[in-house]
């Protein structure tokens, strides 16, 4: 039998479009309304009504034990733990009463922030979040019949070991079949897109050497660990 460290995790599907989710927590928005301006707080009372979702590159993802840089010029970087929802079949104006209907599964995700990129705090740009690496997915796959309610998860992240963020898929403020419902409305889903549904509050500044585990209730540990940036380049070849 091989050990689990003694192999290279992939993700445990092959992302088609990644969608993430800008603030879908009322607590963690609280959070950053606590340190926003008011351009910020009137962005926040916008996003109840619609959704903010941004798009991923596919060079983002790495899987379970996966390792993520930390840039050298990053001063606040830190992991957003959340559910991530795969979907199974394709659709178009998808009904929020059939949403979850078109879901294959289910995996953890920890999608990394790197705090003084952001272009302004709130709005997630490509440099953050389309870096090589910087968004953990897996350990595993759990199909949608083995969650019976995909709102009703706790969330954990560990630092070290040590507990730093606690919440609840039930805290979201648009729900996973809202978010399908609303992707659905003006673009065709397709087998292998997957949703990003955001974070709870507790965001702490990790470092290289840092193992973060991210979990889900009834889904996954999705275990990751933070290493130094790529060295300057050489100028050669």
């Amino acid at each position: 039998m091989v050990d689990e460290q003694q192999v290279m995790w992939l993700a445990p599907f092959e992302p088609r479009t990644i969608f993430a989710l800008a603030l879908n927590y009322a607590d963690h928005a609280q959070e950053l309304a606590a340190k926003s301006s008011a351009e910020q707080g009137s962005f926040l009372q916008a996003q109840r009504s619609e959704p903010v979702v941004f798009l991923k590159g596919a060079n983002s993802v790495v899987g379970h034990r996966g390792l993520t840089r930390r840039p050298a010029d990053g001063e606040f970087m830190h992991y957003e733990c959340e559910l991530a929802v795969v979907i199974g079949r394709e659709g178009k104006r998808i009904a929020r009463s059939r949403a979850l209907d078109f879901v294959r599964g289910y995996t953890v995700a920890n999608d990394y922030a790197i705090r003084n990129f952001l272009e302004p705090y709130y709005r997630p740009n490509l440099r953050v979040k389309s870096r090589d690496g910087g968004t953990a997915l897996g350990p595993w796959l759990v199909d949608r019949d083995d969650i019976d309610d995909p709102m009703n998860l706790a969330l954990r992240t560990e630092v070290n070991g040590r507990v730093v963020q606690e919440g609840h898929t039930g805290d979201m403020v648009h729900d996973v079949a809202s978010l399908i419902e609303f992707l659905s409305s003006f673009m065709t889903l397709s087998p292998g897109d997957v949703i990003l549904t955001g974070t709870p509050k507790g965001s702490v500044d990790v470092q290289p050497g840092d193992e973060v585990v991210c979990e889900v209730e009834g889904v996954g540990r999705l275990l990751n660990t933070l290493v130094a940036d790529w060295p300057a380049a050489t100028g050669r070849g």
